[in-house]
């Protein structure tokens, strides 16, 4: 009853504008086949489609579909690959989920300034946010392939959020970013001349980067300490543009 009530309040409201994005979901390596449809009903509450798993331990499985509810075709749209270069090689910008401090640390922001960031980029952009597994996250050599992270607050007392609930989390600060019409927005970069480069060419630029410096000897392969990882760090803040690449 509670479920008919709404729908019916919220047919009476008139529709706000809304802004949308190129964005798109990505679950690494998801263990629990509940937590996939979870996250997809996070995501169609929100008005977010892209749904793109990698390497999913149990999928498809009917245990999905039961927590999809009324989301079950943004679960039987979902995209499922084997690697995440596959997931995110025609991406521009890549935000990956942290929960953590890191050595290194990377350009990091919340979830709200995170919205703010993928509606400051160019209109045609395709953006990919990316989730870890259940259990331990995402991996330093993923996070390392993100332009920024993002990461939510949570208690000191407890801090584990499970996958759908930070799906949910992210989705929400996007669609009330995309409902502000009118409202002050950041401004967006200054127009560039080239499109940025996507996440698979700059994939290749750090591939080619490090055998050439390992050719002329500048570092030792076997003792790399942390320099293609501050490279990285260095390459994702400049936002490499195709002609640069």
């Amino acid at each position: 009853m509670v479920d008919d009530l709404n729908t019916q309040v919220n047919n009476d409201k008139p529709s706000p504008a809304v802004d949308s994005r190129d964005v798109r979901m990505v679950l690494v390596n998801p263990s629990h086949p509940g937590n996939v449809g979870g996250a997809a009903r996070a995501m169609k509450t929100m008005a977010i489609t892209q749904l793109v798993l990698v390497a999913p331990k149990d999928y498809p499985d009917p245990r999905a579909a039961w927590r999809a509810a009324g989301a079950r075709d943004v679960l039987e749209a979902a995209t499922v690959v084997e690697t995440l270069d596959v997931a995110i090689g025609d991406c521009d910008l890549i935000i990956g989920t942290s929960a953590r401090e890191r050595r290194i640390p990377w350009p990091l922001v919340d979830a709200r300034e995170c919205a703010d960031r993928v509606y400051s980029e160019p209109a045609q952009s395709k953006i990919a946010i990316l989730f870890g597994r259940e259990d331990s996250g995402l991996n330093n050599e993923e996070l390392q392939r993100c332009h920024l992270h993002v990461h939510v607050p949570t208690s000191d007392a407890y801090s584990s959020l499970n996958l759908a609930m930070a799906v949910q989390i992210l989705s929400y600060e996007l669609r009330m970013r995309s409902l502000q019409s009118g409202a002050a927005t950041p401004v967006s970069e200054d127009p560039w001349d080239e499109p940025f480069a996507s996440a698979e060419d700059v994939e290749r630029f750090h591939s080619h980067l490090a055998q050439t410096l390992a050719d002329i000897e500048f570092f030792d392969p076997d003792k790399p300490k942390q320099l293609l990882t501050r490279l990285r760090r260095l390459f994702a803040r400049v936002r490499l543009d195709q002609m640069e690449l």
